[in-house]
């Protein structure tokens, strides 16, 4: 069964504590997950931030919102009640409970519908077609697709820039993801090998304790496997271990077979990849805006 949005966890959740008993939030988490039939994947399945599992984050948003529509209460940190209200949910309410249905109760409405005044007319508030979606979901989906916007803009500024500016920009990654050693022995080494099919030489770390051989094609048609057999036959003359063949385009089938299963090791890195590294390394872009989400610290909230 496929892990189910928050909504439809809100009336487990209230069943899980129907007989009134203060629950500690945990154990509603675990009831939830019986309750689903989830998969030990499924359960262990992350937000993309990697810092909680998808369904404990979607039940902590179900209790929240149970919370601020009064069908549930907090009678003290980690633990959830039902109220009269819930009961009656329960008992009276739809078999799905969803956010529209919440928003019948004042309280609930005016803390879903209260808006923080924009810092900027052109600011837009989020579709009502995402309310499947928890606020961590949504800001974490927001931001994947921000990520995947830029880098089809990192792309396409690559491809626009001149055989030179790529060759740079190839040296400037690698120094940037830790090798190399310095920028002027790395470009120098590049700028001496430019034959038999190889474009540059990079050491692996600062000491040189191994070498990486650099092949790169700023091309916008697919790469194929002549090209990455011509490059494994210039690394196999080099006597060498390692290479990297990058491309703002893409490999075929056939090339990324021929790159498998050798006892040298090949690593092929197409535009996307190319564009994603230089965006986790910070080459080439810069911070636009910064958004913090924080948390209660509950261990300031301990009295001794």
């Amino acid at each position: 069964m496929a892990i189910p949005d928050f909504q439809s966890v809100m009336r487990p959740v209230l069943q899980t504590v129907s007989d009134g008993q203060a629950r500690a939030l945990a154990d509603v988490r675990e009831a939830v997950k019986e309750a689903f039939e989830l998969s030990e994947e499924e359960r262990k399945e992350r937000l993309p931030s990697g810092n909680q599992t998808v369904i404990n984050n979607r039940v902590g948003w179900a209790r929240t919102y149970l919370n601020k529509a009064g069908l549930l209460t907090i009678p003290e940190r980690g633990m959830v009640q039902i109220t009269e209200r819930g009961q009656d949910a329960l008992c009276n309410g739809p078999e799905r409970i969803s956010v529209a249905w919440l928003k019948q109760f004042p309280e609930f409405h005016d803390f879903h519908t209260q808006k923080p005044k924009p810092v900027s007319d052109s600011l837009k508030p989020l579709d009502d077609t995402i309310e499947e979606a928890t606020p961590d979901e949504q800001l974490a989906s927001a931001h994947q697709s921000l990520m995947e916007n830029l880098a089809d803009e990192v792309l396409d500024s690559i491809r626009k820039a001149s055989p030179s500016f790529f060759e740079k920009l190839v040296v400037d990654l690698m120094i940037s993801m830790g090798y190399g050693g310095s920028r002027k022995e790395a470009g120098q080494a590049t700028q001496t090998t430019n034959d038999d099919g190889i474009d540059g030489i990079i050491k692996e770390d600062k000491l040189g304790l191994d070498t990486i051989y650099l092949q790169a094609k700023r091309w916008t048609n697919t790469v194929h496997r002549p090209e990455i057999d011509k490059f494994i036959g210039a690394l196999t003359r080099q006597r060498a271990r390692k290479g990297v063949f990058l491309t703002t385009s893409d490999f075929s089938s056939g090339a990324r077979d021929a790159a498998a299963g050798l006892d040298m090791k090949v690593v092929l890195i197409d535009g996307r990849e190319l564009a994603q590294l230089m965006i986790e390394n910070n080459l080439g872009v810069n911070v636009k805006d910064v958004y913090e989400v924080k948390q209660v610290d509950t261990d300031y909230f301990i009295e001794e």
